[in-house]
């Protein structure tokens, strides 16, 4: 079986002048060492988006021109673009997916749910709402409100162009739209830090020789400003364990984790008989996915959590951190980890195992 971790897929959605295309081109730009596959989905037969953004990403990038990604139901169509970025020459790191202004993200989260490749996985929703034109972007299309009930982030763009006043009218406002503790980032001209939805390998990591946008990248301090300046707006909270973690009371600390909390990633030692290979983590604002693999060899078994998140009391979240360890992990009943089974990805058929005793066939 291939050992390598599937490659995340992140939906960036929004509608018509929100400032996509200048987010996911602040991502390209602060990407470091991290290669990104983008699909870009316009609406019409001239893209401007794919123009627009093709000098960053060069062969790595596909468009579908003409139409919207949602409307190809059965998603063979998006399969096919999905495989070609995951194939292995690439060496993909996280691949974004442009939405058209028009789409519907509910379906494109479905069709990537329900994928059969796996080389990929759904990484979350990323919504981008403008600010100033919020408003009459919800009487124009009602069906904003949708849109933000099942996004995972949510980034408030174009804040430059508000008061203070507005801006806490409009997070009060999607406060109350989107699903509880649904994060609402704060941006303007779209720089948020790539980190809040993947990681970026650092230079040193990039195998091979560096493309020539890489070495642009590299040399752009610029953009590094951009970077750094969005990086400064959120507060990071790293935690170890040597010990053992409590799947249930993990699981109740990550269902209420403060909507601050933008990002967690990392990996969790649990222990639980049955359970005892790595967990590694991923959350970006809602969305949360385990994806347990084996312990290489002489890796020691600890848990190595990073939070980043905005306002979040660091030394809050420590001390909640220290409350989910667990002293006898081998005296854990097995289905104490249903909870955390319930966010890890089921196995395709024929790789599926046998479920041991005591635990369940299929998550609840």
């Amino acid at each position: 079986m291939n050992s390598r971790q599937p490659i995340p897929v992140v939906v960036l959605a929004g509608f018509l002048g929100s400032g996509k295309t200048t987010v996911l081109n602040h991502l390209l730009a602060g990407r470091g060492g991290t290669r990104i596959g983008v699909v870009v989905n316009d609406f019409g037969s001239i893209e401007v988006d794919a123009m627009a953004v093709a000098g960053q990403v060069g062969d790595s990038m596909v468009s579908l021109g003409g139409g919207c990604l949602c409307c190809a139901v059965d998603g063979s169509e998006l399969d096919a673009y999905l495989e070609k970025l995951s194939a292995p020459v690439h060496r993909i790191d996280v691949i974004v997916i442009e939405a058209s202004g028009l789409a519907e993200p509910q379906e494109m989260v479905r069709m990537l749910m329900a994928s059969e490749n796996p080389a990929v996985r759904y990484g979350g929703m990323v919504e981008v709402v403008d600010a100033a034109e919020f408003d009459a972007t919800r009487a124009r299309h009602p069906e904003t409100d949708r849109h933000l009930s099942v996004a995972d982030l949510v980034v408030l763009n174009k804040t430059d162009r508000v008061d203070a006043r507005e801006r806490a009218r409009l997070e009060t406002l999607l406060a109350s739209l989107c699903a509880p503790g649904t994060p609402v980032v704060a941006a303007d001209h779209g720089r948020i830090d790539p980190e809040l939805l993947f990681d970026r390998r650092p230079w040193t990591e990039t195998r091979g020789q560096l493309s020539f946008e890489d070495l642009l990248a590299q040399a752009d301090g610029h953009d590094h400003d951009h970077c750094t300046h969005a990086h400064a707006a959120y507060e990071s909270t790293e935690f170890t364990s040597e010990q053992a973690m409590s799947p249930r009371r993990l699981m109740d600390f990550l269902d209420r984790r403060p909507a601050g909390l933008y990002r967690i990633k990392g990996s969790v030692w649990f222990g639980v008989p049955g359970h005892e290979e790595c967990h590694e983590v991923h959350a970006v604002g809602r969305f949360l996915r385990f994806a347990p693999r084996p312990w290489g060899r002489g890796e020691a078994r600890r848990t190595q959590l990073v939070l980043i998140g905005s306002g979040t009391d660091g030394p809050t979240l420590l001390r909640e951190l220290e409350h989910c360890r667990e002293e006898a992990p081998r005296e854990v009943p097995p289905e104490s980890m249903w909870g955390v089974l319930r966010y890890v990805a089921r196995p395709r058929p024929e790789e599926e195992p046998e479920p041991g005793p005591g635990e369940p066939g299929e998550a609840p």
